[in-house]
This record gives C-alpha cells, structure tokens and sequence, in this order.
C-alpha cells in the first residue's frame, strides 16, 4: 500500500465534505499488517469533523477496531473441534 493518498480525498480533508463512504473506503480490506497505517489516514480524514459528524463517529469506531487488530494482530493455528486434528506447522527443514 502506498503512502500517497487519492487527491479527491485530500480535498474533501480541507473542505470537510467527507462521508461515511469515503472512511469505508479506506478501510477496505484491512489486514493487521496495514492497520496502523490505515488508523492514520483515517485520523487524518476526520481530524476536521465536529464530534456527531457520522463520518468521525465511522472513523472513531474503526480506528478503535484498528488498533485491536494492529497490536493483537491475527491468531492462528487454533485447533478445530473435538475430534479434529490440527494441521502442523510448516519448519524451515521442510521447506524445500
């Protein structure tokens, strides 16, 4: 993901038209890799928004979920239900 962001939205940070839709949008689909990254953009994008604007109290509720994801990150290698045995882990030894 790059750092450059799309000049519409730049614009709408110093008019102060953003929408629900433009904090979704940046939002897509994140991963807890890109999380940080995304909590500051979208920071950035309401930064301007009085506190009920719909589009700050979006933007409030997922950089909240953001930062959960960004520092829990993803938990893997759960195993399934009873009965079910877990895959195993992939080593460098049998990586070929």
């Amino acid at each position: 993901m790059s750092q450059a962001e799309d000049p519409r939205t730049l614009r709408k940070e110093r008019t102060g038209e953003v929408t629900v839709e433009d904090v979704r949008r940046l939002m897509g689909a994140s991963t807890p890799h890109f999380a940080l990254q995304l909590r500051e953009r979208i920071a950035k994008l309401i930064a301007g928004l009085p506190d009920g604007h719909p589009a700050r109290i979006e933007g409030e509720r997922e950089i909240a979920r953001l930062e959960r994801l960004g520092f829990a990150g993803e938990i893997r290698g759960q195993t399934g239900p009873p009965g079910e045995h877990a895959l195993p882990s992939l080593d460098d030894t049998a990586v070929g």
